[in-house]
């Protein structure tokens, strides 16, 4: 979710006023999507199975521009390569859905949220960097809203498991960005993405062979898995650092506030899931946080 480099080229001195706020209003679209999408197919494929696609098929996309960037990945790199595809993608992507299994889609992409808040605490405890109170607030705002959003419960079952294991993902997404910051500098960006999905595809897929399904999958999963793939991982990336190319990464990271707005209409109008009190109150919570903590 952080840049190291910009290898994207649209200058914002030639890009339309109106291409920005389209591209960012899309980009939150599609990551919300991508909740409705495992929500859809986890139950039929498994956690690891649904993520072995996932991976794959967004490296897929990534890989020609993985390719044109090869020699700036000497051998050496490759290790931290593969630390941070699986803190950064494989580990979560099996999180949430995991959770996806276990809760509506809105409860994934709500946990989403707290990863721009566990970006600035990483960088706190493990990089000196100055938190301020304004973050430490909106750092207590977000960890209010996770409690409120385990606390409650949809069609009368506990969805506290699944907010944890969401709210770990965006942990670990908030380690990996840290990681990708400091480690990873000087590397192009999008072939950095190419190249840690394709690592975390690696490491999942025994997994992923293991728990292969024993019936047959649904043609809905098939279509739910292909998208989550292609356009929420593969597309999705090459869209943000595209942005993050031409309007630097903390303008580029305000597409995180669709994020949950927009997972939780899709999976309320395409799959008739609740919009729960709890569920609303977190959001505020949690989505408060993240505007407070970002530099005005």
């Amino acid at each position: 979710m952080t840049a190291v480099t910009t290898d994207c080229a649209l200058d914002v001195r030639t890009a339309p006023a109106w291409l920005t706020p389209l591209e960012l209003t899309a980009l939150g679209a599609i990551w919300g999507a991508s909740f409705l999408f495992m929500r859809v197919a986890a139950p039929d494929f498994g956690a690891t199975p649904l993520v072995a696609m996932r991976l794959w098929l967004g490296a897929l996309v990534l890989l020609p521009l993985l390719w044109q960037a090869r020699h700036a990945f000497p051998p050496a790199v490759w290790p931290r390569l593969a630390l941070i595809g699986a803190i950064n993608s494989a580990i979560p992507f099996t999180l949430f859905a995991w959770a996806a299994q276990r809760a509506p889609a809105g409860v994934g992409a709500i946990t989403n949220s707290m990863a721009v808040l566990f970006v600035a605490l990483i960088a706190f405890l493990f990089y000196g960097e100055k938190i301020g109170a304004r973050r430490a607030i909106a750092l207590l705002a977000g960890f209010a809203g996770v409690v409120v959003l385990a606390s409650g419960k949809i069609a009368g079952a506990d969805i506290g498991p699944a907010v944890a294991a969401g709210t770990m993902a965006a942990f670990l997404y908030g380690i990996g960005a840290n990681l990708v910051k400091r480690h990873l500098a000087g590397l192009p960006t999008t072939a950095v993405a190419g190249a840690t999905l394709l690592c975390a595809a690696l490491l999942v897929t025994p997994f992923a062979i293991a728990d292969w399904p024993s019936t047959p999958v649904p043609l809905r999963s098939w279509l739910s898995v292909t998208a989550l793939g292609v356009l929420c991982t593969g597309i999705a990336f090459v869209m943000y650092y595209r942005l993050i190319a031409r309007i630097g990464a903390p303008r580029a990271a305000t597409s995180t506030y669709l994020v949950p707005l927009f997972g939780v209409a899709w999976a309320w109008w395409l799959l008739g899931e609740p919009l729960t009190w709890t569920m609303a109150v977190a959001g505020v919570l949690i989505l408060g946080g993240v505007v407070m903590s970002q530099k005005r």
